[in-house]
């Protein structure tokens, strides 16, 4: 089979947040750069995310009057939280590359400024933890500025999977990813393709020095000559790997993913040598099961209870997503009792509080809710249990024991209410909410812990929560300068790795909002300052060096 050649200083995989950001960053020292994207549209997982950055110490926590910039208090905060020293020097690359990357972002007009909002840090209590957060936010952007490039962007997991209809103002992960679009072709050494998907890595001499993918029915030798960046998500949607590695639940039916994540980049990497970590784990949330049968992000419940197959609680219904997800997943990996699915129990008196399924309390719930079993409805407990195949005995107990939590307003079981980011979701309607119908309604608390609210009001209602993601977070196995280790420990010349298919920075646990973007965009930041400094390339990356620890 003949094939055709074309030849680049850089090769990125993928279009999410770290490939057009690695692509970007290379082409804006004027390294010839080429992104390749197998579906027909750029920004992966991250268009359907609020694309927060968890970056301490960046100018926008800065001009939010919050002083980090030693980034001492989050350094011990990292090392608290993921409690594993082989990850030090990562974390150290993470937070150095962090406030460098906005600095550089924000002199590109496409980026604009990027803005700090309060969001808590996740494992509030331990060293460093902070109830302002470090997360920062891109800005909208319209249609109208991006002109033709708008049509690119891939659209929100609303209008992919659920047929919303998007407005002439691009916001949270797709504003990003447009900018980042508009900035990358801005160079004029950069062009993106689309419909063209990865088949294996090139190797030559034991380096890495492209990609052999397709692309429209014919295969092209993409020819790297300064390295090629893995940036393609990661395998939430391959049920044979993740029955393979263990990453509960064994399907990728569930996931908020991009459907087209299978781990085409993690499979080409082990197939030269890579090295892996992490492969049983993911960004873990629970997912509201929709009509449809398939779940959405759940950020956090602020009424009712969650129970198990036994009818009994099991964790704080409002803690941070990826804690009450891992809470489902350890519950049904660790132990002989169901969590699949979750049961959530609510009385009639928060649903005339908070609507239903991004509905206002004034909307009456559509019948095809009921109908396919995703909400069931009963006038008493007891009926309610019947429905949803628990121990009555089980279900009332749990329900009367987090009721005689109201007087006292201490939930002694889970403490739910006690956090700086239970107490933020005191303001927030539950998930699954449309943007647009967002909306708040304070809680009329009936004791000191507006979170704990009896359920005592028929009927009664129980939805369905299945454990889901945002994607997995084993991956490739890389070093502070994003290169990716062999099983030897050593660098494989000529390959970096970033996002989801790189093993993440923070190991099994979620620090803060904005992590994941963070960490993809950190570590293409970093993927590109070794690949710089090697090209002889301008730019603030090669004048700074490497970025690490000893830079500070």
């Amino acid at each position: 089979m003949s094939v055709n050649e074309e030849v680049y200083d850089v090769v990125v995989v993928g279009s999410g947040g770290g490939g057009m950001i690695g692509g970007y960053l290379a082409a804006s020292r004027g390294l010839r750069t080429l992104i390749i994207e197998k579906t027909d549209q750029v920004g992966g997982t991250t268009s359907y995310s609020g694309a927060g950055l968890w970056f301490p110490g960046s100018a926008p926590v800065a001009r939010a009057g919050i002083d980090e910039s030693d980034r001492q208090a989050a350094r011990e905060y990292l090392r608290a939280v993921v409690g594993d020293d082989s990850r030090a020097e990562l974390h150290d690359a993470y937070l150095s590359a962090g406030p460098r990357l906005i600095d550089e972002l924000e002199k590109n007009p496409w980026f604009g400024e990027f803005t700090h909002m309060t969001v808590p840090d996740y494992f509030a209590g331990l060293p460093g933890a902070t109830p302002h957060g470090r997360t920062v936010f891109p800005a909208p952007i319209t249609v109208a500025e991006l002109g033709d490039k708008a049509d690119l962007v891939r659209k929100s997991i609303y209008t992919e999977r659920y047929g919303h209809t998007e407005d002439e103002t691009l916001v949270g992960g797709r504003a990003f990813i447009a900018r980042a679009l508009a900035a990358f072709l801005d160079t004029g050494h950069g062009d993106v393709r689309v419909n063209t998907a990865l088949s294996r890595l090139i190797v030559e001499d034991g380096r890495v020095t492209g990609v052999e993918a397709r692309c429209d029915g014919e295969v092209v030798a993409l020819r790297a000559e300064r390295g090629v960046l893995l940036a393609a998500g990661g395998f939430e949607h391959n049920p044979e790997l993740r029955a393979k590695y263990g990453a509960i639940p064994s399907t990728g039916d569930w996931s908020d993913g991009v459907d087209s994540n299978v781990g085409d980049a993690l499979l080409a990497g082990i197939a030269v040598g890579a090295d892996t970590e992490l492969m049983d784990e993911a960004w873990y949330v629970p997912g509201v099961v929709q009509p449809d049968g398939k779940p959405l992000f759940n950020h956090a419940s602020r009424g009712g209870i969650w129970v198990n197959a036994e009818g009994k609680r099991f964790t704080n219904e409002t803690a941070p997503y990826d804690q009450a997800g891992h809470a489902i997943r350890d519950g049904e990996r660790d132990t002989d009792v169901s969590h699949t699915p979750t049961h959530w129990v609510f009385d009639h008196k928060q649903l005339s509080r908070d609507g239903f399924g991004g509905k206002s309390p004034q909307t009456p719930i559509a019948d095809d809710w009921f109908t396919s079993g995703a909400l069931k409805k009963a006038d008493t407990l007891e009926e309610l249990a019947a429905l949803i195949d628990v121990p009555t005995a089980e279900l009332t107990a749990s329900v009367q024991t987090f009721n005689g939590y109201v007087e006292s307003g201490v939930d002694e079981e889970f403490h739910r209410g006690e956090t700086p980011w239970d107490q933020m979701c005191q303001f927030i309607v539950g998930y699954p909410a449309l943007p647009e119908q967002n909306f708040v309604v304070p809680i009329e608390a009936e004791g000191p812990n507006p979170l704990i609210v009896s359920i005592d009001t028929p009927p009664y209602y129980a939805a369905t929560l299945l454990l889901s993601d945002i994607g997995t977070k084993g991956g490739l196995k890389t070093d502070a300068d994003s290169r990716v280790l062999g099983a030897d420990g050593e660098p494989i010349a000529g390959l970096y790795a970033t996002g989801n298919t790189m093993a993440a920075m923070s190991g099994k646990v979620y620090p803060g909002a904005g992590t994941p973007i963070g960490s993809a965009l950190a570590f293409a930041y970093q993927a590109v300052a070794d690949i710089a400094a090697g090209a002889g390339a301008s730019g603030d990356l090669v004048e700074s060096g490497r970025v690490n620890a000893d830079t500070e």
